[in-house]
């Protein structure tokens, strides 16, 4: 008897080994354009992440836009997917991933104040109001994008219809201010950091803004799945924690040339073209992560409306704050 207590003591002692050298959690993050997305640059100051490689690590991803993320979300092949308002109810309706779950916020356009990104036109070119675009080429980054919704939307409020009155392509936002330029499309995107391209704001002007199209929107929020967020709560909150202390950081105004150096790094721009980050001619961020769950709830409702999905949902109930609340307790 005393061999086999002697024998599950060793047993155990062993789980209990193990499970103090278990490997961190791997969370992988979605992210589409530089700088504009928390993803791309909370590796440059991972220094903050008290947790970072204890109870988690973070791998940030690079998709061309929103819409590719549903399939990697589906697949397990990324935990938080930087999903747009429209790609959303993407997710939710019509790929049938309804234990998606709204977990943070991460920017909002058209807030008071704040940037709201343009829809742009080369400068000295014919098209001088939106009919004008009837019988042209659109560009977007991502069919079902948040910033092809905005455009759909908008061009619909003056009779226009994609396929039957314009032809839209898909091309990354790097790529379009070349495009414009040479005459390939009629008109772009033009979203942080490459609205700000000197060499952009030479050629072109906005013709219509997203809050012309569609009003105050939550246009990029943080994602996961329910199994995962419930299998591995506490190492969430930690990852939230740490997100949110990197948040406040980049968005103290003390830090700004900081920023902008990282930024610089990270885009091969000089870091005097980053005087616009994270103030006010930037999108709005949340400092505790909280997102605008009425105007996202507006957001998706027009996505439907549009016809991108068959139903529309209670965004509500496809959030789960609970995480971020923590996280903010913890740093107050």
């Amino acid at each position: 008897m005393r061999a086999v207590k002697f024998v599950l003591a060793g047993i155990c002692a062993c789980m209990l080994a193990g499970a103090a050298h278990a490997d961190p959690l791997k969370i992988r993050g979605a992210w589409v354009a530089p700088v504009a997305n928390w993803a791309s640059i909370w590796l440059a100051k991972k220094d903050l992440a008290k947790h970072f490689g204890q109870s988690y690590v973070f791998e940030p991803t690079h998709f061309a836009g929103t819409p590719p993320m549903v399939t990697a979300m589906a697949n397990n092949e990324v935990e938080i997917g930087d999903l747009s308002f429209s790609t959303l109810p993407i997710a939710i309706s019509n790929a049938g991933l309804d234990d998606i779950r709204v977990v943070s916020d991460e920017f909002q356009d058209g807030a008071p104040g704040y940037r709201d990104d343009t829809y742009d036109v080369l400068a000295d070119g014919p098209i001088k109001k939106i009919e004008d675009l009837k019988g042209k080429v659109l560009a977007t980054n991502a069919i079902g994008s948040g910033v092809d919704v905005a455009m759909r939307a908008m061009l619909r409020k003056h009779g226009l219809e994609a396929n039957r009155d314009y032809t839209i392509v898909e091309a990354p936002f790097p790529a379009m201010r070349a495009m414009l330029a040479e005459k390939k499309v009629d008109l772009i995107p033009a979203v942080l950091p490459f609205a700000l391209d000197p060499q952009l704001q030479k050629i072109a002007r906005p013709l219509f803004t997203v809050h012309d199209a569609i009003g105050i929107s939550q246009f990029i929020v943080w994602t996961a799945r329910k199994p995962f967020i419930d299998a591995h709560r506490a190492a969430m909150v930690d990852f939230m924690e740490d997100t949110m202390r990197i948040e406040r950081w980049y968005l103290d105004p003390q830090n700004h040339d900081a920023a902008a150096a990282i930024a610089s790094q990270l885009t091969k721009q000089p870091p005097e073209r980053f005087g616009w980050l994270f103030t006010k001619k930037d999108y709005y961020r949340n400092p505790n992560m909280t997102p605008n769950l009425d105007a996202l709830q507006k957001n998706v409702d027009m996505t439907k409306d549009l016809g991108f999905v068959n139903a529309s949902f209670d965004v509500k109930t496809h959030s789960d704050l609970s995480l971020i609340e923590e996280a903010a307790k913890r740093l107050q």
